[in-house]
């Protein structure tokens, strides 16, 4: 795509809504099935592949374990899920509220943590 394609617009909160020349009485008209046939209509909008974690990894895709569910799911605060898992608290609250993701070596930890919470914890108490 060109630059000249382009077109740049500033918006700034409290501004009035930008005019376009979209028809969003047909666009709110639209039901589920043909919105979705339109997003699988778009190369540039397919949907990504559900499959096995090796056929996402060579598409370049991995899995992440959503922290906050998994924490909830274990009926843990934050400081709580923190302590028992030596994961220090900032960290775990920057997962969380997606500010940073976790690295390779963290989502493998977390991975384990939700395929076996409480062996992971026992072996935490024990070392």
């Amino acid at each position: 795509m060109k630059s000249s394609d382009m077109v740049w617009v500033e918006h700034k909160p409290g501004d009035p809504p930008i005019e376009t020349d979209t028809d969003w009485d047909a666009v709110n008209a639209l039901t589920n099935e043909e919105i979705h046939a339109a997003a699988l209509a778009d190369p540039d909008a397919q949907p990504i592949p559900r499959g096995s974690d090796e056929e996402l990894a060579k598409m370049g895709l991995h899995r992440q374990v959503n922290v906050k569910r998994l924490r909830e799911r274990l009926g843990l605060t934050q400081e709580e899920f923190a302590a028992t898992y030596r994961i220090p608290v900032g960290t775990l609250r920057d997962w969380e509220q997606v500010r940073k993701n976790p690295d390779a070596p963290a989502r493998a930890y977390l991975t384990v943590i939700a395929r076996n919470p409480a062996a992971v914890a026992e072996w935490l108490r024990a070392a």
